[in-house]
């Protein structure tokens, strides 16, 4: 098996690639379409335009690290990769969000599960905003193409022993389990995906759309970022940017602009909403950064008497969706149930305890076996997720209330994840939160966690997933983009990322964002073109 590393050979040919914190790089430059986020939705658009011979220039807050850069060391990855450090919080701190920040976006560093836009999901899309045309067979011919092109198919190897333990327990109680298909080539199983593939299998953006991009001509521009969107009555007329200092964190007193005739917004979901408040465009509805919407997620850990290693093997290869199918979606909350990697930042930072206590649960690192519960938020009449609003020095802040119908789900989650476990034959099961001390019966488990209080900062919950903030809808009092992702007010501008998903989907989102943006972005190469966009190649 080979390692491969296309954007490093790409740079020595001689692709056109611009790191914005040297001192000696360009400040002014004009193209076709600028596109601001390099991850699914960036990636997909990127090689979509450049194939039909428009001039596009990619822009990208964070650092450009390739194949050869990354060495599975958690110390390097989260700094470099992440949002905040892998620290990116909520207003209350109440959610610990993973987001990427780096070329190729959180397709660098997710897992690889790969999953279509549920239908129940787009039915009620299209009941309560309007969406006409997301049905799942407009959808499949997008869903086949970006599955072609990112080799999404079925994991061919055997689950590792994380994975097969939630399926020896929820098989043992009757409950389905099935397996994630993963946007892999060539795998070498390591199960380091969070920290960049070291061998190029994972089938990112920075290994495959990016690429195909730049060796068409397109420009990529790292550590910059994107400040405000410039108006000239209903279009936009430049981009305002600043160049990063080379740690990503702190902006450099230099100042970059951008000029296009069309201009992409794909830089996430708490990204995008950030840049169009800084860019006070036009929102008659105040939507812009509304219902923003995560999968508030709860872990539940169990300890065997054998090994587990959950750091070793493919991340994530099955799941169950039985905790969604039972219930209306509009109801109570369902959620998926899957497994996450274990490593020993990524454990230690989520297990809940201090001292001794925390040196004890370490200790039993390779012992232990973790599950998560993806709530799916967003259907409920409660659920009216976050808003992303701006700090006093522009940057993004989500304000994430956790109310009563998370609560009761999370609550629900956490006694479905230890029947399992101790189904699996776990000796003890711990529920993420800070008042569980461990359980080491069912019927201890299931009387413990009725008793623990469901609230923030006691009850730990992470996610991975953000979606919403710039919601489609048939009408500007439903979306504040049209369902082509076209940003409703302005001229020149659409929006390819999650952050056009009016919920969250009810599963790992990366796939919908690439579909729907290939999609768009195809809508997008004809009007400007005047000509069928190319399939992605």
């Amino acid at each position: 098996m080979t390692i491969r590393d296309p954007m490093g050979d790409g740079i020595a040919a001689g692709w056109k690639v611009l790191d914005a914190s040297l001192p000696d790089a360009p400040r002014a430059l004009e193209a076709d379409v600028v596109i601001v986020g390099s991850g699914a939705g960036g990636g997909i658009a990127a090689e979509i335009l450049t194939a039909a011979g428009l001039e596009v220039i990619l822009v990208e807050e964070g650092p450009l690290k390739s194949t050869r850069d990354f060495r599975m060391r958690e110390a390097e990855a989260y700094p470099h990769l992440y949002q905040e450090s892998a620290a990116r919080k909520t207003r209350d701190k109440a959610i610990n969000i993973l987001q990427g920040r780096c070329v190729g976006g959180s397709t660098t560093v997710n897992w690889a599960s790969s999953f279509r836009t549920p239908a129940s999901t787009l039915a009620f899309w299209r009941e309560r905003f309007g969406l006409a045309d997301y049905t799942p067979e407009a959808l499949q011919p997008w869903f086949e193409m970006v599955e072609r092109r990112l080799n999404i198919g079925p994991w061919q190897r055997a689950p590792n022993t994380n994975n097969t333990l939630m399926r020896t327990g929820a098989t043992t109680l009757g409950i389905p389990v099935g397996e994630i298909r993963r946007n892999v080539r060539d795998c070498w199983n390591l199960g380091y995906c969070g920290m960049g593939c070291p061998t190029g299998a994972k089938q990112s953006m920075l290994v495959t759309t990016i690429p195909s991009a730049l060796g068409r001509g397109a420009m990529l521009i790292h550590r910059l970022r994107a400040e405000r969107l410039v108006t000239a009555g209903t279009r936009i007329d430049a981009l305002e940017c600043v160049a990063m200092e080379a740690d990503g964190v702190h902006p450099r007193p230099i100042r970059w602009t951008l000029r296009a005739r069309h201009f992409v917004l794909a830089a996430g979901a708490i990204g995008t909403p950030a840049l169009l408040l800084r860019s006070k465009l036009p929102d008659p509805h105040g939507l812009t950064g509304a219902r923003t919407f995560l999968h508030p997620t709860v872990v539940a850990a169990g300890r065997f008497a054998k090994a587990v290693h959950g750091h070793a093997g493919a991340p994530q290869s099955l799941y169950s969706d039985h905790f969604l199918e039972q219930l209306p979606i509009d109801g109570p909350l369902g959620f998926k149930l899957e497994v996450p990697p274990l490593h020993p930042v990524l454990f230690s930072t989520t297990l809940q305890g201090f001292g001794d206590e925390h040196a004890a649960s370490m200790r039993e690192f390779t012992h232990t076996h973790a599950q998560l519960a993806l709530l799916r938020d967003g259907f409920h009449p409660q659920s009216h997720g976050g808003r992303v609003a701006l700090r006093a020095d522009g940057t993004p802040l989500l304000d994430y209330p956790l109310n009563e119908p998370i609560w009761e789900a999370a609550a629900r989650a956490l006694l479905a994840m230890a029947e399992i476990q101790f189904a699996a034959g776990a000796l003890s099961v711990q529920a993420v939160h800070e008042q569980c001390r461990g359980y080491t019966s069912w019927p201890q488990a299931k009387e413990g966690i009725a008793r623990l209080p469901m609230k923030p900062l006691l009850t730990r919950v992470v996610s991975a997933h953000v979606m919403g903030g710039a919601a489609m809808g048939a009408s500007e009092a439903t979306g504040l983009t049209a369902p082509d992702g076209t940003l409703r007010g302005v001229d020149n501008v659409s929006v390819f990322d999650g952050s056009v998903f009016p919920t969250s989907i009810g599963a790992n989102p990366q796939l919908s964002v690439y579909a729907v943006a290939a999609r768009n972005a195809s809508i997008l190469t004809s009007r400007m073109t005047g000509k069928p966009a190319p399939p992605l190649a």
